[in-house]
């Protein structure tokens, strides 16, 4: 069993680093093409739609934009669709390791909606499978012809989300799904739309015919709402690093305050590649948005539940670490080396939230932390950082053994 838990972090570190190199190569293509987009000389005659002279790396390069198609296929063809599928696939991975597979400490709050693990799961990939369909009947619907009115109910939907997930999950896994369902509705953009799309245009022009204009702007469309998305998502993927992100009432609010700041900061660097004067305005915007932010993460500071939480029952996942021999050892050892910290009303001089929202103050808490304190504090000597409290070895291997036995 430990060697498992040991194998299934290292499984989820893979699963990582790879959902962050694909997002890292999605994005950079994505705002590199933006950018070159709205950046074009179109002054230009003849069939392409803009040009750019570029250098880089030593190198000059000269760049055509076709809106439609070249009068000839070339013979090769690249195209940008992998580093979309990768980082979804790599994030589905993810969620399912972290969020579904660790249900019980980090998807669902008994406090809020007291689910059982396989419906926590359902509503989870409910919300995400939702959000897409949504959002695809929204921008096939008649307001499609009104950009801007797609953005306004686009907006309104993520504000209801945002607060419904709020209400059934933890702070943390709340902006995650968040996330995640904006993620999932870029993504779905590039499977089900920009990419068919693009085969129409190019399989009319292997057959000799004249490719409808109507494809590329849907295309493009869908494009721009990727491009404005894409900083709230890194915004909530990383979230759960920010307990005053995630760890208030008010964090439904705080995830729809910071999609306007991506718009808003998109709009400024947007605006500013189609060599218009850039709006400057955006970073003031921007700047009292963050602080709203910052002010709401801690007013009103959320009550301790506390002694609810030493009333709670244990899970039957919890409940065979709490029976292991050893266990009330480490209780007592967690308690004095960690709680300070990771506690409700956290008593280390700076903390004011338990890092990463983790509790370990009940029975309950601890019991059901039981994986994490084994590979932090008994395997590896994660926590406490630096050894602050003086964990000493013995109590490391105390750790061990109490894990061990409930294998």
């Amino acid at each position: 069993m430990q060697d498992f838990a040991i194998m299934w972090d290292w499984g989820a570190f893979a699963v990582r680093w790879l959902h962050v190199i694909t997002a890292i190569a999605w994005i950079g293509s994505s705002f590199y093409f933006v950018a070159l987009d709205l950046g074009l000389n179109r002054n230009i005659k003849g069939a392409a739609d803009g040009e750019e002279w570029q250098v880089h790396g030593g190198g000059f390069y000269h760049i055509q934009k076709y809106l439609v198609a070249p009068e000839a296929m070339p013979q090769h063809l690249v195209w940008f669709k992998w580093e979309s599928y990768a980082t979804w696939l790599s994030g589905a991975a993810l969620l399912m390791i972290v969020y579904w597979a660790g249900a019980e400490l980090y998807l669902v709050d008994r406090a809020k909606a007291d689910l059982a693990i396989w419906q926590a799961i359902l509503v989870s990939a409910g919300f995400i499978a939702i959000s897409w369909i949504g959002y695809d009947l929204l921008c096939r619907s008649p307001l499609k012809e009104y950009p801007t009115a797609v953005m306004l109910v686009l907006f309104a939907g993520i504000v209801v989300s945002s607060w419904a997930l709020n209400q059934v999950f933890t702070g943390r896994a709340a902006l995650l799904h968040l996330g995640a369902m904006t993620a999932t509705i870029m993504t779905a953009n590039v499977f089900f739309v920009i990419m068919p799309n693009q085969r129409i245009v190019v399989g009319d022009l292997k057959a000799g015919r004249k490719p409808d204009p109507k494809y590329g702007k849907i295309a493009k469309l869908r494009s721009t709402h990727n491009n404005y998305l894409t900083l709230p998502v890194l915004f909530l993927m990383l979230s759960n690093h920010y307990p005053l992100a995630f760890g208030t009432d008010n964090a439904w609010i705080i995830a729809a305050l910071v999609f306007l700041i991506g718009v808003s900061i998109r709009h400024y660097f947007n605006t500013m590649h189609t060599r218009q004067k850039a709006p400057t305005w955006t970073w003031a915007v921007t700047v009292v948005l963050f602080l709203a932010i910052a002010w709401l993460s801690t007013v009103p500071l959320r009550d301790s539940d506390f002694a609810e939480a030493q009333a709670r029952e244990l899970s039957p996942h919890a409940q065979i670490y709490a029976a292991a021999a050893g266990f009330d050892e480490v209780e007592q050892i967690v308690v004095g080396r960690c709680s300070m910290c990771h506690a409700r009303e956290p008593v280390w001089d700076g903390i004011r939230w338990a890092p990463k929202g983790v509790y370990l103050e009940t029975r309950a808490d601890i019991a059901g932390a039981a994986q994490q304190i084994y590979l932090q504090s008994g395997v590896s000597h994660a926590m406490p950082p630096a050894n602050i409290t003086d964990l000493p070895e013995d109590d490391r291997a105390a750790i061990r053994a109490w894990y061990n036995a409930a294998s």
